[in-house]
Parts: C-alpha cells; sequence; structure tokens
C-alpha cells in the first residue's frame, strides 16, 4: 500500500507538499542528510537549484538501494542555509522536485540553518519512507 496524502480543505491548499501522509507498510526506511556531495566527497553546484538536484538524487538513490520509490516518501525536511534564496528559487526546486520525484509530495518542512556540515553545502535533505 503507497502511503495517502491527506490535504483537509479548512487548510490553505499546498503547494509542493502535503499537510499530512497516512502511511501503511512493513518497512520504515530512515534516509541520512544528503547534500551536493559527488562520489568522491565533494560538493558539486554552485548554486541552490543545482545543489538542490544532487542532494535530491542522492536522497532517491539511497531510498531506492533500500527497496524503495520516490512515492513511499512519507516525509522529507529540507535544511537551507538561506530561506529567502530557497523561496525566489521555489519554482525551480519544483520543477527539480517534479522531474525527478514525480507529483507525489511527502509532508515537508524547510528549516533555515546557519550552515551544514559541508561549508560549501547550500541545502540538505532528509526522510522517511514507508515501503510495502
Amino acid at each position: 500500500m503507497s502511503p495517502e496524502r491527506i490535504n483537509p480543505a479548512e487548510l490553505s491548499p499546498p503547494t509542493g507538499f502535503s499537510h499530512a501522509v497516512v502511511a501503511t507498510g512493513s518497512r520504515l526506511v530512515f534516509l541520512a542528510g544528503q547534500t551536493a556531495l559527488d562520489g568522491a566527497g565533494e560538493v558539486v553546484g554552485d548554486g541552490l537549484p543545482e545543489q538542490f538536484e544532487r542532494a535530491l538524487t542522492n536522497l532517491l538513490s539511497a531510498l531506492a538501494a533500500s527497496g524503495g520509490a520516490p512515492a513511499d516518501l512519507a516525509r522529507v525536511t529540507v535544511y537551507a542555509v538561506d530561506v529567502a534564496a530557497y523561496r525566489a528559487c521555489a519554482g525551480e526546486l519544483g520543477r527539480i522536485w517534479r522531474r525527478l520525484a514525480g507529483r507525489d509530495y511527502p509532508a515537508m518542512a524547510v528549516i533555515g540553518v546557519t550552515r551544514l556540515w559541508d561549508d560549501r553545502a547550500l541545502v540538505e535533505l532528509d526522510g522517511v519512507a514507508v515501503l510495502p
């Protein structure tokens, strides 16, 4: 069974996320925070969209290696060093999400942080998935 997205009519319409996700399954997958690291451990991409794409690709790679797919994501948290820049790029980031993960949005939050583990990292994503 795939996660059920819940978006109550009395809440503001969600854009790029679901208000709640009900998940029933047999395996819970906790996905570690992923930044724009390449296979050699170097941050790639100078801008937020490029780094977001790589971080999301890394997150989805870890999910796939666990036997999951983007539709299995129940929760994703985005940590951004510049929330204003994240908001300014929201349209482009949404297009990247839809291209890589589809339109099945998990429950999401964007959290502003002072910095991430790697000095050059602008964004980090972690998540929880529920597999059937």
